[in-house]
């Protein structure tokens, strides 16, 4: 269940990026992290943090963004849920500028190897599907 604070925060970071809060909820719900979490190492090396599963490969730029050394992003990412799910939508809208496409934007998000990404959509959709969040075709 989605408390109310990060609720308000995926809406907040919806709006910020233009993306529909639909999908970001999606992407929640197939991620399933939680606050303070790291997962890892992925075979990259990397981690995924937070409940949006930011990996660490965004803390340098996100360092750089925010005038904060890398120790201090990762810890924003991980800790905060308003941020998290900010960075989340960040990087999202980054994909659809690039791709144009919501969906390839929602496989990006994941990984950019085409069937990986392609699975992780399907998982995305799906569970979009089963709370509710599609809607039926016109």
């Amino acid at each position: 269940m989605i408390g109310k604070v990060f609720a308000a925060c995926l809406l907040l970071a919806a709006e910020t990026y233009e993306l529909p809060p639909h999908v970001l909820l999606g992407i929640y719900q197939v991620e399933g992290g939680r606050v303070g979490q790291e997962v890892g190492p992925n075979q990259n090396g990397s981690y995924d943090l937070g409940p949006m599963q930011i990996n660490t490969i965004w803390l340098t730029e996100l360092s750089g963004q925010w005038g904060v050394n890398k120790a201090t992003a990762r810890q924003w990412v991980r800790d905060d849920p308003c941020t998290n799910v900010g960075v989340a939508a960040w990087i999202l809208r980054r994909h659809l500028n690039e791709t144009g496409s919501l969906s390839q934007a929602i496989a990006n998000y994941h990984s950019r190897t085409p069937n990986v990404g392609k699975v992780y959509k399907s998982k995305v959709l799906s569970s979009m599907n089963r709370h509710g969040l599609m809607r039926a075709a016109q």
